[in-house]
């Protein structure tokens, strides 16, 4: 089975963010940048997945300027065997984003699709995602527990309170 995780370039999480001057975004001009970290999360548990004998192949996939290729390489340095970088420098709204997954999906055809949380639109991007195949979607995983021969994904459903994002 082909594993697919898609790893995001932000803000490095020990930087302060500062606000544009004309307050149309946040500065990202020499800014140091890293993998999200919910990424690492889930490109470290594919790998794990992958050491158990679950997975024949890891693929980090990463879209963005040229500089996303950075964060591929740490990707391919923690251990995932190929990465694949969508090169834009367009604005990278949730359904571009789900548009641009489906189409590598349909291209690599992996078995299993790992998103990290909180990846800013997260929430809307796989929810989109998935409506293009009509897939069944388990968000908010907690653990993910390896078996003989099975993959067992632990969740906390949200309660009636809780933000999701």
């Amino acid at each position: 089975m082909k594993i697919m995780v898609a790893i995001k370039r932000v803000i490095d999480y020990a930087v302060k963010i500062r606000v544009k001057p004309d307050k149309s975004g946040v500065e990202t001009q020499n800014v140091k940048m890293s993998m999200n970290p919910f990424c690492e999360i889930a490109l470290e548990e594919a790998l794990r997945i992958k050491e158990a004998g679950l997975a024949t192949e890891v693929v980090a996939v990463s879209m963005g300027p040229a500089q996303c290729v950075d964060t591929i390489r740490t990707g391919l340095a923690m251990g995932a065997d190929r990465g694949i970088h969508v090169q834009t420098d367009e604005n990278l709204y949730p359904r571009f984003v789900a548009k641009l997954l489906k189409a590598l999906v349909e291209v690599e055809k992996p078995g299993l699709i790992i998103l990290g949380k909180q990846v800013g639109d997260f929430i809307y991007e796989s929810e989109i995602f998935v409506g293009f195949f009509c897939w069944f979607l388990k968000m908010l995983v907690q653990n993910i527990r390896i078996m003989k021969s099975q993959i067992a994904l632990h969740y906390t459903p949200p309660s009636s309170g809780d933000i999701i994002g």
